[in-house]
């Protein structure tokens, strides 16, 4: 009877409960068109500094999860142009963003520096505008793609986003079957449409059980749920790890399959929510607000 209501046992352990792991949420940008930083033509910078720049900046931005590249553009591609602005006695870089098109999207600013500076634009110096610029960059093209995204009515910020749970793989008695249920009844609660098939997917679900042996009659069970779009590219996960007593879960999993699920759909939930952009909108949103609101 225990074994079949874990809740009912008096202080018979329910792993996992509030305790998702300490990756619970690893969560991956979005995913998003290659950009290209585009070599500078400014005469305010030496010759051999104009790729140096391109380059770094690309690197930079690589480190803020930027797909950039320094290379020639295609017309298909995503551009950043570098352009050098005097004002007084500073020169302040621009970087804008153009879109396959050539439209300009929006432009970011860099900060100020001295003419001399860009004179002689020493490997320190530019690697020191790069790593000021990338985030101001990053923020730009977040605003760029909820912006896009606010005025398509398909795209996954109007809509809810479907998403495949596939059947959990690797679980002890009845831990395959119980688990891939109860994630997709959690996932469903936070407004997603769930379903079993691949089929016009937006992004799947995958979880594996690996359960351990460990001293003193123990298991280490690690519960690993990942996050995919349908190319296969992995977008996030949630990883789940605990040490529960030998054989508890070798029949069934009762309500630690349903902490189980709580934990994981919420860190699930918000690897989601970032791919689709609500999670940038809501923090676009909240810091749009009047200071006390």
């Amino acid at each position: 009877m225990c074994a079949l209501g874990l809740s009912g046992c008096g202080d018979y352990p329910t792993p996992f409960k509030g305790n998702p792991g300490a990756t619970a949420a690893r969560l991956a940008q979005p995913t998003a068109p290659l950009l290209v930083v585009v070599t500078p033509d400014d005469p305010t910078l030496p010759p051999d500094a104009r790729q140096a720049l391109a380059d770094k900046l690309a690197t930079a931005l690589q480190g803020h999860e930027v797909p950039a590249q320094a290379k020639r553009p295609t017309t298909a591609d995503w551009k950043l142009v570098s352009k050098l602005e005097v004002r007084g006695r500073s020169v302040v870089p621009v970087f804008t963003v153009k879109d396959p098109a050539g439209a300009d999207q929006g432009s970011a600013e860099g900060a100020p520096a001295s003419a001399d500076s860009w004179a002689v634009a020493s490997p320190d110096f530019l690697r020191m505008v790069a790593s000021e610029a990338a985030p101001r960059i990053s923020d730009l093209l977040s605003s760029i793609r909820i912006t896009r995204d606010k005025a398509n009515p398909n795209s996954l910020l109007n809509r809810p986003a479907r998403v495949m749970v596939a059947d959990v793989t690797g679980a002890p008695g009845d831990g395959n079957k119980t688990l891939t249920k109860q994630v997709r009844d959690h996932l469903a609660a936070y407004g997603l449409l769930v379903q079993p098939a691949k089929s016009g997917a937006d992004f799947l679900v995958r979880g594996e059980v690996v359960v351990t042996p460990t001293p003193n009659h123990k298991e280490r069970v690690e519960i690993v749920w990942a996050v995919t779009v349908p190319s296969g590219d992995e977008r996030g996960k949630v990883v789940q790890l605990n040490e529960i007593p030998a054989g508890m879960l070798a029949h069934y999993w009762g309500d630690v399959a349903v902490a189980v699920a709580t934990e994981a759909a919420g860190g699930l939930n918000d690897v989601i929510a970032r791919q689709t952009g609500r999670e940038e909108a809501a923090k676009a949103a909240a810091g749009a607000k009047p200071a006390g609101q």
